[in-house]
């Protein structure tokens, strides 16, 4: 791809990119849903997800959507616990949750410190809790939270590439070194940590994409993690629009999400998961899209790798 040189990177042309955010209630997390996934012990339980209301993350990347259900200021403190509470109101029982909170968890702008109590105190029943957080936010707020947990805490961190031009691009404002010294700190401390991975960042071709996811996954597996999950990279956050439309980014094929999630599986390293969302927008062909999303849901649960996908649209 023919990157342009003179295209500046930063958090104002980002910013600038973006369209309207959307109406949200500080009162009400912005979502929830129960998906099945494979646990560490290698049983296939319901995971429950809450997408939780908060403030915008500070790290403008290059590639996130996720602004788009935030809010400017922070929110009072007891409105996560309020946000918590009903949703698990609404969910079936589950064994597993995920706080999501469009940023990371250990921010205090987003996540008050003066509500982890109140928190842990609605999750006493679960047997993991899954956070997310940027690499730089590890620090002691994360010990102070896993102390009043009765489940155990697991906390998910974007690697997105070990390719250092693409990773400085991406304005994560962060290095490979602070991802893996992120890890060290959580393994020294007992915490379980699992990786994002980006599937065809900008200014990568599709060969390009797919080498660099696996590098990264073995970069990620080597610095500790016990779980990686493999994001394919689209539009629709106004700054990737605008490079797709310069020909800086195209959206990974679904054939590609497919030869990552069965390289990372064969490494036996931990477990690898691919993200399942909205495959249509990967796939050109509709004779076989529904089935390659099951299959990869498949590999997901099982953590084998599954019949491949007999089509014409096979390369």
């Amino acid at each position: 791809m023919n990157e342009d040189p003179d295209l500046l990177i930063n958090d104002q042309w980002i910013v600038s990119m973006r369209g309207n955010k959307n109406t949200v209630d500080p009162q009400r997390p912005y979502g929830w849903l129960v998906e099945k996934e494979r646990t560490i012990s290698g049983k296939i339980e319901d995971t429950g997800i809450i997408f939780l209301t908060n403030r915008e993350c500070p790290f403008h990347c290059l590639m996130c959507d996720l602004w788009k259900n935030t809010t400017d200021e922070s929110v009072a403190v007891g409105s996560i616990p309020k946000q918590i509470e009903w949703a698990l109101e609404q969910m079936p029982d589950v064994k597993h949750l995920k706080l999501y909170n469009s940023g990371s968890f250990f921010d205090s702008r987003a996540i008050p410190e003066d509500d982890y109590k109140g928190i842990a105190s609605l999750l006493k029943d679960f047997e993991t809790i899954i956070v997310e957080s940027h690499p730089r936010m590890i620090n002691k707020k994360c010990l102070n939270f896993r102390d009043m947990l009765k489940p155990e805490l697991n906390i998910a961190l974007g690697l997105e590439t070990v390719h250092p031009d693409i990773l400085r691009k991406l304005n994560k404002q962060m290095t490979v070194d602070d991802f893996r010294n992120s890890v060290s700190f959580l393994t020294k401390h007992n915490i379980r940590s699992r990786a994002f991975i980006l599937l065809r960042p900008p200014m990568l071709s599709e060969s390009e994409g797919i080498r660099w996811a696996e590098r990264s996954i073995d970069f990620a597996f080597d610095a500790g993690v016990e779980c990686c999950t493999i994001i394919p990279v689209r539009a629709g956050n106004g700054a990737m629009d605008f490079l797709m439309e310069k020909g800086d980014f195209n959206p990974p094929d679904i054939h590609s999400l497919e030869k990552i999630l069965e390289y990372g599986i064969g490494l036996r390293a931990g477990r690898v998961f691919a993200d399942v969302w909205d495959l249509a927008l990967f796939s050109n062909c509709k004779k076989c899209i529904d089935q390659r999303t099951d299959r990869l849901i498949e590999m997901n649960l099982s953590q084998k790798i599954a019949a491949v996908v007999d089509c014409e649209c096979n390369k």
